[in-house]
């Protein structure tokens, strides 16, 4: 095995040999297996809540949902679900099986253990991705996934939370919306955003832009993945040429219509080639969204889209280098659009640090959409609260929909949301919803949510959980910690806290990854998932950890030194023994 090229080798890194008599069999392909979860009030599983974490495993896996199934893969090129279809049938297996007081170890997508806990205890503990300092990186991950000892969990595939685009739809249009504020006076009508990526991440960037008012040109080598979009009513129109997709775009700004095209294209060409024409003067906002975190994931010019993924696997190391070098040209041309006045910024995809790797010094040019709009949400604990209709019935989302609508009559923003989401989002594999709740509000969420299984106004139980993009669950220099008021961006007790917290605080499933959204060496995250089942221990977990995870960000935040966080807190009573005027509980 490679060793850490960053510091002294230890003493006991030498290679090991392996022992192969007893390895089982290990299959990571098979196009025969069509993964659908169970609808209906009909279990396998001993509770709802072991038959919960089973459902949405599969649910990840649903080809409505997954970008590919058949390798176990979710989303982000290569986050997956499970290590091997081996490991995917012990699991399931096993969840049926499963005692409500006991707790089942998956080990980067590999079932490891079950061990005796108690009823408060999470069903399901996840570690994925997770190397030591010196080892975290690309190559050496690779080595140990090539050998079937790990798998890259993403964020919310290896989590078994994903509920497809729309999962990060709201995140987005959240950002949009604050760009829209900054800007241009809170609509992004009249204004072009130029972007790419529409893979299941990126997918949700064309609607987000619509629905803020605005006109779109989104770029994607893969021309499937943007009829995909078309067909879910995430993208307009698709076009391959782009005097044709500029006419439209161009057209709908005049008319200040919201419109998306995608483009078929490799946005490392497009864009410098863009920056020549005259319509760069008409291009108001450029960010990104491609599969930069991971260079096998990023198609470099030259390289067609049938040889991609034979290239990538003959010589990873000559690809990377073509893929950061192409990524440093797509970076210099959002710079130079930036240097003509437009709003740009970095979406979160680690794009930016594989274009400096590449040698382009002004690669940080341009900042994060954390620190430039989302931060003060975090302050407030806000952060992605995503709930899934474990019955498969539509119909139980549009009561959850009106009951928050109820619960919170006047947060016209989440109204507006809700509505629009209604409108416009066809679900994907199970029926879900997301929306952004803060501090002292997500369990009032999840109380009702559970009345409603418990009045019967819903058929099923309903799973709640987030995004590991959240508030208080993730340390990611480039992206959710970037430029953090006291220089504690790199610091991962946050997101280790946050693990712990939440496994003490009556989630069903809590799960701990490392670098998921920007790539390896460049995050620690944490996610938790809980089922509203209509009983009362649930109720009583639900306040607990509903109230205690988002509770997290506050307390990150006010440690690093937000007054945001500070107010927050006082108003609604975290108590910060570091604080005295936070330390409200000191006798």
């Amino acid at each position: 095995m490679s060793q850490p090229t960053n510091s002294a080798q230890p003493t006991n890194s030498a290679p090991r040999p392996r022992t192969t008599s007893t390895t089982p069999t290990r299959t990571t392909h098979d196009p025969s297996r069509t993964i659908r979860a169970p609808r209906g009030t009909t279990i396998t599983a001993k509770s709802w809540q072991t038959e919960a974490p089973k459902r949405m495993l599969m649910n990840n896996l649903d080809p409505e949902v997954a970008e590919r199934p058949e390798d176990l893969v979710v989303y982000g090129g290569t986050g997956r679900a499970a290590r091997s279809w081996e490991a995917y049938d012990a699991i399931v297996r096993t969840l049926d099986e499963l005692e409500d007081d006991e707790t089942l170890l998956v080990q980067s997508g590999k079932p490891v253990g079950v061990l005796r806990t108690h009823e408060w205890a999470p069903r399901v503990l996840l570690a994925n991705s997770n190397l030591v300092g010196d080892w975290a990186n690309w190559e050496h991950f690779r080595e140990l996934e090539a050998e079937g000892l790990m798998m890259y969990g993403q964020m919310t595939a290896g989590s078994w939370i994903y509920i497809a685009t729309q999962g990060i739809l709201q995140g987005t249009y959240e950002t949009f919306g604050a760009v829209a504020d900054k800007r241009f006076g809170g609509t992004l009508a009249g204004t072009l955003t130029v972007t790419a990526g529409c893979g299941g991440m990126g997918g949700a960037q064309p609607l987000s832009v619509t629905l803020n008012g605005g006109a779109c040109l989104i770029i994607d080598v893969n021309e499937s993945c943007l009829r995909r979009r078309r067909s879910k009513r995430y993208l307009d129109e698709v076009e391959t040429d782009l005097d044709a997709a500029l006419a439209k775009v161009l057209a709908a700004k005049a008319e200040r219509r919201p419109l998306s095209v995608g483009l078929v294209g490799n946005a490392a060409e497009v864009l410098p080639a863009l920056l020549d024409r005259p319509e760069s003067a008409q291009v108001d906002i450029v960010t990104d969204q491609t599969s930069a975190h991971d260079p096998l994931s990023y198609l470099p010019v030259g390289v067609s889209l049938d040889d991609w993924h034979e290239e990538a696997a003959q010589d990873s190391e000559k690809f990377t280098l073509r893929a950061q070098e192409s990524m440093a040209g797509h970076v210099r041309a959002m710079v130079e659009f930036q240097d003509r006045g437009a709003e740009v910024f970095d979406y979160g995809n680690s794009i930016r640090d594989e274009a400096r790797t590449a040698g382009y010094d002004r690669a940080f040019a341009f900042p994060g959409f954390v620190p430039a709009y989302i931060r003060p949400l975090f302050c407030e604990g806000m952060g992605p609260f995503r709930w899934v209709a474990l019955s498969g019935d539509p119909q139980d989302i549009a009561v959850t929909d009106a009951a928050l609508k109820d619960l919170f009559p006047d947060n016209e923003h989440l109204h507006t949301w809700l509505d629009a989401a209604n409108e416009f989002v066809e679900f994907e594999g199970l029926p879900a919803r997301i929306c952004w709740l803060g501090y002292k509000e997500r369990h009032q969420a999840g109380l009702l949510f559970n009345r409603l299984v418990a009045e019967g106004k819903v058929s099923a139980p309903i799973v709640i959980g987030r995004d590991h993009l959240d508030s208080g669950s993730v340390a990611s220099p480039y992206r959710e910690t970037e430029e953090m008021a006291d220089g504690s961006d790199a610091v991962a007790d946050w997101p280790l806290l946050n693990a712990l917290v939440n496994t003490s605080s009556g989630a069903t499933w809590v799960s701990l990854h490392h670098g998921g959204g920007v790539g390896m060496g460049r995050s620690i995250h944490a996610g938790q998932v809980s089922v509203a089942d209509g009983t009362d221990l649930a109720a009583r977990k639900l306040e607990r950890l509903l109230t205690n995870d988002p509770g997290m960000g506050v307390l990150r935040h006010v440690d690093a030194g937000y007054d945001r966080a500070r107010e927050v807190a006082q108003e609604r009573g975290a108590w910060v023994p570091s604080d005295p005027t936070l330390d409200q509980l000191r006798p």
